[in-house]
């Protein structure tokens, strides 16, 4: 069996990568569903939100900045490494429900970022939106107009961005094969990907340390980290 899947790989055109919290986890992000989740120990109706931003944006924004701080001191993996490297060989791209940046700072060219971005901030009313790295004077942040600075990330309750969906979902649907890396495809619409990708007849192969919902679907499972399962498949697609 592998044997027929490394060879399908090998003659892939188009590859998508769908990633999720896993691959960053070992930069020093935490997850937000493992054991050691972020949600564990915080109430993400408390945090994550538009009613909670407007009800107590200070605090919002303290978990935030220091989210985005320990995202910017952060440095991408060999997981990372490994899909931009895929580039030299195929086309690639990344639909990614992390809002880290971590695959563009490895070198991923053609990144879709399903969830928004922590270092991109906007402003709640009007069309200020920047990449900001720096730290902030005072929380919540302030726009020129006055108003309310926030992360450019979609909240519980709101819709994805809708331009960077269509184009995951045409992706996704038009793959000859979709590796999904360190989710748990429990969030909606993300988990509706794999099975475009499946429709269109795509080799299937889930890189994750414990076992989905989807696993069953899949043509191969590999349960490691992304850091170490991610070269290593990498490689051997890469090796005509």
């Amino acid at each position: 069996m592998w044997d027929t899947i490394s060879d399908k790989l090998r003659k892939a055109e188009k590859i998508v990568f769908v990633t999720g919290a896993g691959i960053s986890q070992e930069s020093g992000i935490p997850t937000f569903r493992g054991k050691d989740g972020l949600w564990r120990k915080y109430d993400p109706m408390k945090l994550a939100t538009i009613d909670a931003f407007y009800e107590d944006p200070k605090l919002v924004w303290e978990w935030y900045e220091e989210r985005r701080q320990n995202i910017l001191n952060a440095s991408p993996n060999p997981g990372h490494v490994a899909i931009a490297e895929l580039e030299k060989y195929k086309k690639v791209s990344v639909l990614t429900q992390n809002i880290d940046g971590l695959h563009q700072r490895a070198g991923s060219s053609s990144v879709y970022e399903l969830h928004g971005s922590i270092i991109t901030i906007k402003c709640t009313i009007c069309d200020f939106k920047n990449k900001i790295t720096a730290g902030f004077s005072q929380l919540p942040p302030l726009c020129k107009c006055g108003n309310i600075l926030r992360p450019d990330v979609v909240w519980f309750g709101e819709a994805l961005p809708q331009d960077v969906w269509e184009s995951a979902m045409i992706l996704a649907s038009s793959c000859d094969a979709m590796i999904v890396v360190g989710t748990s495809l429990a969030v909606s619409p993300a988990n509706l990907l794999p099975v475009y990708a499946k429709q269109n007849g795509a080799t299937m192969i889930e890189v994750n340390v414990e076992q989905t919902h989807m696993s069953s679907s899949m043509d191969l499972s590999l349960r490691a980290s992304a850091a170490k399962a991610l070269p290593e498949l990498v490689g051997i697609i890469s090796h005509f």
